[in-house]
């Protein structure tokens, strides 16, 4: 049998060491020797001995959370010795490594999977008040391990060197250290009265060092209780 399906750049790549990988930029391979923690529903493909356990919000303490705040991923934990694919509606995937010390705050509907090893909570957004239509809660990841995003497009990563605004839904996530805060980006005015509006009534400002990932597409709309829609039903970090 022949195609150009078969060539090599389709096929599974292999390695010697465990742990997350990019099969592609749409799908994350795990060759998994122990456990890792990944979004409910993420799974397409597995092979080998591997177990799934869901966790619904990690913990009573972060499901109370998660049902205050509205934001939460279904987590379901993988253990034992294979290899796990799993994708988002074909976004883009990409991988960070955090060293002890580092902090990172992260949209929850960009989080995949991560290594066990990491800490993790929600978190609210400080400076949002009850402006955000993306969330005030975010989830906050620290600690030593590899953590998967996606993003929807190539994202731009903006070094936070001088005042910054981005569009909340459009967020990815930013170094845990910077200052947040609403900005309004539209004038009340005579046209805004009347109707005439920019489609861009506020943004995310950010100070301080660091940087914020930015995609090239907005989340769909909040819906109901306030939680995002994304594949699985998710809508931010650990909910049940």
């Amino acid at each position: 049998m022949r195609s150009a399906l078969f060539s090599a750049e389709n096929l599974e790549k292999e390695s010697a060491q465990p742990g997350m990988r990019l099969q592609n930029s749409k799908m994350l391979k795990i060759e998994l020797n122990g456990e890792c923690m990944a979004r409910t529903g993420a799974m397409v493909a597995y092979q080998g001995q591997v177990q799934f356990q869901a966790l619904g919000s990690g913990g009573i303490g972060k499901f109370l959370k998660q049902k205050l705040t509205g934001e939460g991923v279904p987590l379901m934990k993988m253990t034992g010795r294979g290899d796990v694919f799993l994708a988002d509606l074909a976004s883009d995937v990409h991988l960070i490594d955090l060293e002890p010390g580092d902090a990172l705050s992260i949209n929850g509907s960009s989080v995949l999977a991560f290594d066990s090893t990491l800490q993790y909570d929600i978190k609210m957004v400080q400076g949002m008040g009850m402006l955000s239509a993306a969330g005030l809660f975010n989830c906050v990841f620290s600690g030593q391990g590899r953590i998967a995003v996606t993003t929807k497009g190539t994202p731009v990563v903006l070094n936070v060197d001088q005042p910054t605004f981005v569009d909340p839904q459009a967020a990815v996530c930013w170094s845990a250290n910077l200052q947040t805060g609403y900005h309004r980006a539209e004038q009340l005015g005579l046209g805004t009265l009347i109707g005439r509006r920019t489609g861009e009534a506020f943004t995310m400002s950010f100070a301080g060092q660091g940087f914020v990932v930015v995609q090239p597409s907005e989340e769909p709309p909040v819906q109901g209780s306030g939680q995002q829609q994304s594949s699985g039903g998710l809508g931010g970090l650990l909910g049940g």
